[in-house]
């Protein structure tokens, strides 16, 4: 793949700009769940690959549980351990950042703390202009603030870039009443409001960010990345997963 946009070869894609948010979980071997793996990267520069390919500008933010996670470190300062978490999610983004460019897809690392020697700084327009001219663009560092998820920077960022829809890539197909791992009566909704995650509680996003997208009325697809060209069904608008929206106009 060369750098620049991409000529089309499928079926013209519902959202023609995304933001892929991905958890730290994603970067990890399955057996382990803690490190970074090659064959995870590599699988997520496939896919993500093939959707640039027709033609769909993505984003992604990246989490750092992989690594280490700031809320699970009681015996250090809180913000001292949310930097930490930060730092964390800057080696997923250049792991997937070598990842995809192996696979000749053009990336930039943008971060929200500055480290200028292995990332650009965040710069909104630039990620824009990174996205138009078909590179995706790795969002690191959360947005450089203690005592906020990836999951808001995800929302923030979204918003700041002008996607047209936020994925969600999890471990399950969509949100369900209960883990359906450990209750097997759980039950998957097709689609669901934002008011009605916020009041259940149901494990989507953290509140702020759905609070953000249900005031920006930005959708969320929440969807089992690991399935093979998943991604590509929730840029093209399959029903795969949960689509979490505002409701009939």
């Amino acid at each position: 793949m060369s750098e620049g946009p991409h000529v089309e070869n499928a079926a013209r894609p519902m959202y023609r700009r995304v933001l892929l948010k991905l958890s730290g979980d994603a970067f990890a071997p399955a057996d382990t769940g803690y490190g970074i793996s090659t064959a995870a990267t590599g699988m997520l520069a496939h896919e993500l690959a093939d959707v640039v390919d027709i033609g769909v500008q993505c984003a992604v933010v990246v989490g750092g549980g992989n690594i280490f996670r700031g809320r699970q470190a009681p015996d250090i300062d809180r913000s001292r351990a949310d930097y930490m978490g930060m730092l964390a999610t800057v080696m997923n983004a250049l792991a997937l950042q070598d990842a995809l460019e192996k696979v000749h897809v053009a990336t930039r690392v943008q971060t929200a703390i500055h480290m200028a020697q292995i990332a650009e700084p965040y710069i909104p327009l630039r990620a824009t202009r990174h996205l138009e001219k078909g590179r995706v663009v790795i969002f690191a560092a959360g947005i450089g603030v203690p005592y906020f998820s990836t999951d808001t920077t995800a929302a923030q960022r979204a918003l700041e870039i002008g996607a047209q829809a936020l994925l969600k890539g999890t471990k399950v197909d969509g949100v369900y009443t209960a883990d359906p791992h450990v209750d097997p009566n759980a039950k998957r909704f097709d689609s669901i409001e934002y008011l009605d995650v916020l009041r259940e509680g149901y494990q989507v996003m953290d509140a702020t960010a759905i609070t953000l997208c249900m005031e920006n009325k930005l959708p969320i697809i929440v969807f089992d990345f690991r399935t093979e060209s998943n991604i590509r069904r929730a840029v093209a608008g399959e029903p795969i997963g949960t689509l979490v929206h505002g409701g009939a106009a």
